[in-house]
């Protein structure tokens, strides 16, 4: 399902069963990002205390894993977003970045560039090596590589 203001750059793809509802603020996807099975995007409402409320921007060659909830935030270049993370109002995820599966970034926490992240609520695990860097655009086009064989076949 996806409703509301939702801008999806090219070769995005949304999997089945993606919630990203786009109601009360914006949601832009980058391009040749991909957002995977039963992950809900969804975003925060502009109000007194929270002027801008909290859109979601997701920006090019990112992979979020199934099931994972990103509400708010804002994610860079080149990010993988592991299995049933959860990623919250505020938070600043800067590009290359792996955050591994089931965890949490808090509220307003920004991830640094260049670093796997774990845990709940995330740590700043180590440095990514030169493979997972790479590893990231590849990710990325698979999910693109994917998508045009399905529409292939319909």
């Amino acid at each position: 399902m996806v409703v509301g203001d939702i801008e999806c750059a090219d070769e995005v793809s949304i999997w089945p069963l993606v919630a990203a509802r786009g109601d009360v603020n914006y949601i832009k996807i980058g391009a040749r990002s991909n957002v995977q099975d039963g992950s809900v995007l969804h975003v925060s409402r502009v109000s007194k205390e929270n002027p801008k409320g909290h859109p979601l921007v997701i920006g090019e060659d990112v992979t979020v894993g199934h099931k994972c909830m990103l509400h708010g935030c804002v994610l860079g270049n080149r990010i993988l977003v592991g299995m049933g993370a959860i990623v919250m109002d505020g938070a600043i995820v800067e590009d290359d970045v792996f955050i591994g599966a089931g965890s949490l970034v808090p509220p307003n926490k920004r991830l640094e560039s260049g670093y796997l992240y774990v845990g709940s609520p995330v740590k700043q695990a180590r440095p990514l090596k030169d493979s997972e860097r790479a590893f990231l655009k590849v990710s990325a086009d698979n999910y693109v590589r994917l998508k045009n064989e399905y529409l292939e076949e319909v």
